[in-house]
């Protein structure tokens, strides 16, 4: 992994890379404003705890965001949530408790392969190559093969072997954007995603030596990833920025 992030960059999966204007060009902007407040969504009227036990937030974000300003959380709201960070947490606790308790089921996390993918994947061929690492091609896309150096757009979903999500650009809510043959990301995606074409969708099962080196940490709602363990990818390849125009 390397040492820099783009704006789109996962803390887990990417590299930080340098924010560029390359980058910004073809994102979503994500409002403006200057940082200086967060617009809640207009059609969201319950109380932030309730939205949060609901997977739409956490206690921290919540934490003094429920006053009623116009939709708007201030730098005081945001104060206010560090202050009463436990508070809010207990509060917030105490609303997915008597959410479950309601009936409400846990939310499903998105996915780039449904029940009906995972049912088909088994009759798909594995391919494995020289380095160790396999893919199955869920979509074969019928666009270019990214140049090593290109800068792509994809959707990416990490698992450990046993399907549990640790990272995902769809939670996120837009594609990962990394320089692709350039040590951005770890070697099992840097090889698996160069043989694909835009449109494609194509499964990596990512040996231990080609995955993470130094493993990642557990936290909420995020599995451990041992030292050099094998890790499973799911990738669609959106497009190839300056290739794709050029076409």
């Amino acid at each position: 992994m390397a040492a820099a992030a783009s704006s789109s960059a996962s803390p887990l999966l990417l590299p930080s890379g340098p924010r560029g204007a390359s980058s910004r060009a073809w994102l979503p902007s994500g409002g403006g404003g200057g940082g200086r407040a967060f617009i809640r969504g207009g059609n969201s009227r319950a109380p932030c705890c309730r939205r949060a036990a609901a997977g739409g937030g956490s206690a921290a974000q919540c934490g003094g965001a429920d006053d009623d300003n116009g939709g708007v959380v201030t730098r005081r709201g945001v104060v206010g949530a560090v202050v009463l960070g436990v508070s809010s947490s207990a509060l917030c606790l105490q609303a997915a408790l008597d959410a479950f308790a309601g009936g409400l089921p846990p939310e499903e996390k998105p996915k780039l392969c449904d029940a009906a993918c995972e049912a088909e994947l088994e009759n798909l061929p594995m391919v494995t190559t020289e380095s160790g690492l396999q893919y199955k091609d869920i979509k074969v896309g019928q666009g270019p093969s990214p140049p090593v150096g290109f800068q792509v757009a994809a959707n990416c979903i990490a698992m450990v072997p046993n399907g549990q999500i640790f990272d995902s650009s769809l939670e996120k809510g837009q594609p990962y954007i990394f320089r692709v043959g350039a040590g951005q990301v770890i070697k099992g995606l840097d090889e698996g995603i160069l043989s694909m074409k835009v449109g494609g969708l194509r499964r990596l099962y990512i040996p231990g030596q080609l995955a993470f080196p130094k493993g990642l940490t557990s936290a909420p709602g995020r599995p451990r990833v041992a030292p050099s363990s094998p890790v499973v990818f799911d990738v669609n390849l959106l497009f190839v920025p300056g290739l794709d125009d050029d076409e």
